[in-house]
């Protein structure tokens, strides 16, 4: 390992006292470093000659660093500045040893599905992207409903009458997916979640799907509410009448330092407060 990329959150003021820690500590390995804030200077930025990535914030840093990296599938390191850390898994007193670790090969890295989601507007591919955690399709505004009609390997499931519908994978079930009502599935489980977002009928509920799978989604005249397609939260689409959104499972996986299942389960446990008693 030769050069890193350390991603801040500028919202983060730990982030860029972390980060100086992090170029001395690396320059004493012999490995050169580079500081860039999300999203302001990295728009454009190329990874060439990048061994791997350092994160310095909460999952959302680390969502976007795991759609870059993974076209070159540079492994990412996780340091957790955010609140609840489902994916950054490092915590920021104690990264000197993990980070060891992994520079040593000694760290295990989680491979996590990514979606990728194109959008078809006649035919024609005019939106793409390789979302960590999920791809929504909701209206853009207050009280408004979208009709879309879903199919899964050619097999309709209907119309669905919601405010949207979010296809999670697993590392995603437990963002806004769990809050719309979708299982938590264990991020070992190579799934898609299909979950409807207040849907007009009841008898829409949350699917667990095998991610082999391809769902396409189109949207149908939905009484002038505007319709965007939004990835990771980050990457924004608006959606027309008649375009259709085709999700399948990427050929490349995110490549995650520190980041098994004991994170996972531990971040549910402290997160949730799930204390096994009554209150739990």
């Amino acid at each position: 390992m030769k050069k890193c990329l350390i991603i801040l959150n500028r919202y983060k003021e730990e982030a860029v006292l972390i980060s100086k820690d992090i170029e001395d500590f690396l320059k004493k390995k012999n490995i050169e470093s580079i500081s860039l804030f999300f999203e302001k200077d990295t728009k454009g930025f190329s990874l060439e000659g990048i061994s791997f990535v350092i994160t310095l914030g909460g999952d959302g840093t680390v969502l976007y660093a795991a759609r870059i990296a993974c076209k070159h599938q540079i492994p990412v390191f996780p340091i957790n500045l955010g609140q609840f850390g489902f994916i950054a898994g490092i915590d920021p007193q104690k990264w000197q040893e993990p980070l060891t670790q992994f520079i040593e090969n000694k760290l295990p890295v989680a491979e996590r599905t990514l979606l990728d989601v194109k959008v078809l507007r006649k035919d024609e591919i005019i939106f793409t992207s390789t979302p960590l955690n999920d791809a929504v399709i909701r209206t853009g505004g207050p009280a408004q409903i979208s009709e879309l009609i879903v199919e899964y390997n050619n097999r309709s499931f209907g119309k669905f009458k919601a405010d949207g519908i979010i296809v999670a994978t697993s590392t995603g079930s437990t963002a806004y997916s769990a809050a719309a009502g979708g299982p938590i599935v264990d991020p070992d489980l190579d799934v898609f979640v299909l979950s409807p977002i207040c849907p007009f009928s009841l008898s829409n509920r949350p699917l667990v799907l095998n991610s082999e799978g391809k769902l396409m989604i189109k949207v149908l005249p939905s009484r002038g509410a505007e319709i965007v397609l939004s990835c990771d939260g980050q990457e924004i689409k608006k959606l027309m009448r008649d375009d259709i959104i085709i999700i399948e499972r990427n050929k490349e996986k995110a490549l995650l330092a520190g980041c098994d299942s004991s994170v996972f389960y531990s971040a549910l446990q402290s997160k949730l407060s799930w204390s096994g008693g009554p209150n739990a």
